[in-house]
């Protein structure tokens, strides 16, 4: 019999690219090779915006990026990041460790990536709506005035008011069932009224003479996240950072708009960003010719989750990074990215250069307010947060961000304000509302930080307070006034079953 010979294959044949290359993932924490910081290695199969994953996956854990050096040419993703904790330590809790490690190990590859502190996100029991639109003072609590008269409860809402715009993502419930709003008729109730409010904003005097209806487009709708998001705190930042991108806030305020049209350099001039020794933001960008690359370059203050609003809007702008190089030295903060359109193409013009900055730079400021930071807990009630927000007002105080967050039975706000003309508040004042409000129903406590890179959804604490014996006569105290109105509005609230 004639004998029939097979051809052989290995039978790890099929594993023989991950032999050669390794897995399509692999993360390697190192607390070893530096005394002061943790080190991250990621080395993957590079795609589309997957720096940009990894990127949220440490901001989402409060970790602190002093360096990192990118690259992501012939096909792989190769980082490395230098990270401390909130606390500016090395990383030692060990289930952090294995949640970066499996967070980044599957980013994009499943949707049930683990959750940082096992918490629901807001959507499992709510309807999402963002608004856009021109800013005014008080502009915000009219807004939650408005959900609070159509039976809204706001279970999450973050808002950011940057040159004279707005964007805010709002989770709201229904009053009576705590249960998603999925009525159209409804919901196209709840976006009418919202947009008569946003609408309304661009008849303000300040902004005569421009058409502002075109230059900001008000919209209210059900918000939309990307797909396979591991996070909603993270994602909401994302989208408030493409929110305001969609209305302008890179040109300015419509009054100042002139003035900042007149730059057409790669180079901007210089703008300040709160930093108290002087030093402003410097965004550049110049053409590598040699390797067909356009190569970014900022200089500016450090401060936490700043790598994530600077890649996030770079990607959200339809640009690839192929390299970069982030450290940070004595509170500054020197980026260098390189980047290429979608399309395979360096910056083409002068003009296009010109918008990246103005985007970064936009970026860059929107998260930092400069106003004082008010934080607020209460017992959780529909309409909490119009008569907060109203009772600022009515006292010269606008809200210029907002973080507000439902903890059980307890609702958690951050608020920053500043009082009516834009001014910062008094910081004599503040000392006096810090006093006059020991024995408020509500806690709250003041701070003065300018903004810092927090976003939202963090946990807020309020630390123990001892009761304060009296207050200087004739003083304006917010604390009296809010303990006055928030009782009177408590004591004629009637929740309805």
């Amino acid at each position: 019999m004639k004998k029939v010979c097979w051809p052989y294959f290995d039978p790890e044949f099929h594993n023989l690219p991950e032999r050669i290359y390794g897995p399509p993932c692999r993360v390697c924490i190192d607390n070893e090779s530096m005394e002061d910081c943790t080190v991250i290695k990621v080395d993957s199969v590079n795609k589309q915006a997957i720096l940009l994953e990894v990127v949220q996956v440490l901001t989402n854990m409060n970790l602190t990026i002093l360096k990192s050096y990118i690259s992501s040419d012939a096909g792989w993703f190769m980082d490395v990041f230098h990270v401390k904790d909130e606390h500016g330590h090395k990383l030692q809790d060990q289930n952090m460790i294995n949640y970066i490690q499996q967070a980044i190990g599957t980013v994009r590859e499943t949707e049930s990536t683990a959750k940082a502190n096992n918490s629901e996100q807001p959507n499992d029991h709510s309807t999402a709506i963002e608004m856009t639109g021109t800013d005014r003072p008080g502009l915000f609590s009219e807004i939650s005035a408005v959900l609070a008269d159509l039976h809204c409860n706001v279970v999450e809402a973050h808002a950011w008011s940057h040159n004279a715009r707005l964007a805010c993502v709002a989770y709201i419930s229904d009053q009576s069932t705590d249960n998603p709003i999925d009525d159209p008729h409804r919901l196209a109730t709840i976006e009418d009224h919202l947009t008569t409010v946003l609408r309304s904003a661009t008849t303000s005097p300040i902004q005569s003479g421009s058409d502002t209806a075109t230059a900001t487009p008000q919209e209210v709708k059900t918000a939309e996240f990307p797909e396979g998001s591991s996070n909603m705190i993270t994602d909401v930042e994302r989208r408030l950072h493409q929110l305001m991108l969609s209305v302008g806030d890179f040109d300015g305020p419509h009054f100042d708009q002139s003035m900042n049209s007149s730059s057409s350099s790669s180079a901007t001039p210089p703008r300040s960003d709160g930093d108290e020794e002087g030093r402003k933001t410097i965004v550049s960008v110049e053409n590598c010719h040699e390797k067909w690359y356009s190569i970014v370059s900022i200089d500016c203050k450090d401060r936490p989750r700043l790598m994530f609003d600077t890649v996030c809007t770079l990607i959200d702008m339809h640009y690839v990074i192929f390299h970069a190089s982030i450290t940070s030295q004595e509170g500054r903060s020197f980026q260098e990215y390189f980047i290429r359109h979608v399309d395979g193409y360096a910056l083409s013009n002068e003009e296009e250069k010109d918008r990246v900055i103005k985007c970064l730079e936009a970026a860059i400021e929107r998260r930092v307010c400069e106003g004082v930071r008010v934080e607020l807990s209460a017992e959780n009630r529909v309409g909490l947060l119009s008569d907060i927000t109203r009772v600022l007002r009515e006292n010269g105080l606008t809200v210029v961000r907002a973080d507000v967050e439902t903890q059980g039975e307890k609702a958690v706000n951050a608020f920053y304000v500043r009082d009516i003309s834009g001014n910062e508040v008094d910081m004599d004042f503040v000392e006096s509302v810090k006093k006059e409000m020991d024995d408020v129903v509500i806690d709250l406590e003041v701070k003065n930080n300018g903004g810092g890179g927090r976003g939202g959804g963090r946990q807020l604490s309020s630390p123990p307070r001892t009761s304060s014996s009296s207050s200087s006569p004739g003083l304006f105290a917010l604390g009296d006034v809010l303990k006055s109105q928030i009782e009177r509005i408590s004591h004629n609230f009637i929740p309805i079953k």
